[in-house]
């Protein structure tokens, strides 16, 4: 009886169920949007994050550096001599440890020791810097340039000073001035640290017997730009690395131009048993904080970073739009949610008042009050049910319009503090999280992912709806009484 009293009854009513059920399938597909596009902003903030620590890092251990004495120079000095006949092109590298003071490379290994570190793996940090010129007599040629650092030129006698930009002196001189980054990785725990971020797409990584092999792997982008390929031989102050692969960051650019075996950069950068930066992946993520804590209390004098702590360092478009999914798009959510069940619970409030001779003459027949309560909560709950799977419907396609457009989101690296110079993740002039004085900018992809879980959640608004609507429509027609029914006959 319930069953074909429902199916009339609805059929009858087709028009002011389907409003009801407009109405909460409208707040329910906005409930999935905000939420699929939150889960897209978290994963965004996660890309940046991981660019920065590496894959599987939960922290990162490194020392400031050192303000520089009064009067040392603030940046490496070339010297050219410009010999009086024929052409003389010359070129110079200068490397430089960078992201902060360097760590001894024991700390390593006190730092995997201690309560709650799963792995622990040093990197070392280097900026290369090298200028090329060209000399003629009395009169200076075109200087060559093939990197993606910044150029400069100076006259006869000029040069670059202060500021840490290298300074270069010689008479007649045009040159130019090109920088990239080195990162020293411990090739026996590649899962940890800056190449753990990217995948080899041409040739293959490093193996563990290469711990003082001169080999090299090449980002991309700094492949293409010097036209590497696997096989190509370069030399980095006087030392010719064969490359074996290029990698392709997971995510956006990569900010580390060439990886070496953590020992020939030590070499490199006359840092014999330093790091730079400890990456550090913790037993359980539950227990980062605590596993902070107790490295910055054993550990004296070291800089401890979290993504927690990286996390407020991102700013642009990414953080905008995710404060405003957070906050706005979440109240937005309850207010058109809650107005979506006040409107149900009045609509099915005012179709229970318009059914006063039906329900009255029901009551005259014998139904007792839950059997009338039931009926329309029953009614409502389909009503509910209904509104919940085109809001799942809705959701669902606004979710895959924003994956399928796409938009750019950028998010800038800002300073966390630290005394590195700049550059994230052991990028140009950077060696790790908690050591860049200067911003990087990354563009991220936006997506919107719907998990089973914001699905679990739209099926249980659509039926929290239906019983608030059925709710007060059931009381609405349990008061009714069968002298109701006679009065309404006109």
């Amino acid at each position: 009886m319930f069953g074909i009293y429902l199916k009339r009854e609805l059929g009858r009513r087709k028009k002011a169920a389907l409003v009801i059920a407009l109405g909460l399938a409208l707040g329910i597909a906005l409930v999935i949007t905000v939420n699929s596009v939150s889960a897209g902003m978290t994963q965004a903030q996660d890309k940046v994050l991981k660019s920065l620590y590496g894959l599987g890092t939960d922290m990162t251990v490194t020392k400031a550096q050192s303000a520089p004495k009064a009067g040392s120079s603030q940046g490496p000095n070339f010297k050219f001599d410009a010999k009086s006949s024929s052409s003389n092109k010359q070129s110079s590298d200068r490397v430089m440890t960078q992201g902060g003071q360097a760590l001894s490379s024991s700390l390593v290994t006190e730092v995997g020791a201690q309560k709650g570190v799963a792995s622990a793996v040093g990197a070392l940090t280097l900026n290369v810097t090298k200028v090329d010129g060209s000399f003629t007599q009395g009169k200076a040629k075109s200087s060559t340039s093939s990197s993606s650092g910044s150029q400069q030129q100076g006259g006869p006698g000029g040069g670059t000073s202060g500021g840490g930009q290298p300074q270069v002196q010689g008479g007649g001189a045009n040159f130019s001035v090109n920088s990239y980054s080195v990162a020293g990785i411990d090739v026996t725990n590649q899962d940890l640290g800056p190449l753990a971020t990217s995948k080899i797409t041409s040739g293959t990584t490093f193996t563990s017997a290469q711990t003082n092999a001169k080999v090299a792997v090449v980002s991309k982008s700094f492949a293409k730009t010097k036209k590497y390929k696997v096989g190509s031989t370069f030399k980095i102050s006087g030392t010719k690395f064969t490359v074996i692969g290029i990698a392709t960051p997971d995510s956006s650019e990569s900010t580390t131009d060439v990886f070496v075996p953590l020992k020939q950069a030590q070499t490199l950068g006359d840092a014999k048993n330093k790091v730079t930066t400890i990456y550090v992946k913790a037993t359980d993520s539950q227990q980062i904080s605590a596993v902070k804590k107790a490295i910055q209390s054993n550990i004296s004098g070291t800089t401890v970073t979290t993504s927690a702590d990286l996390a407020s360092t991102v700013s642009g478009s990414l953080s905008t739009a995710s404060d405003l999914a957070t906050s706005v798009g979440k109240w937005l959510s309850i207010a058109v949610l809650a107005a979506a069940f006040l409107v149900a619970a009045l609509l099915t409030s005012s179709a229970v008042s318009r059914r006063v001779r039906e329900f009255g003459t029901l009551k005259a027949l014998g139904w007792p009050s839950r059997k009338v309560t039931r009926q329309v909560v029953g009614e409502s709950m389909v009503n509910g049910l209904i509104g919940g799977a085109l809001g799942i419907a809705l959701g669902l396609a606004a979710a895959y319009a924003v994956t399928a457009i796409s938009p750019k989101l950028t998010a800038q690296l800002g300073s966390s503090g630290g005394g590195g110079m700049s550059g994230p993740g052991g990028g140009p002039g950077g060696g790790g999280p908690g050591q860049q004085s200067a911003s990087s900018t990354m563009q991220i992809a936006l997506t919107a992912p719907v998990s089973l879980t914001t699905i679990a959640l739209a099926v249980g608004l659509a039926v929290t709806g239906g019983l608030i609507a059925g709710a007060m429509g059931g009381w609405r027609a349990s008061r009714m009484r069968p002298a109701d029914a006679l009065r309404s006959v006109s």
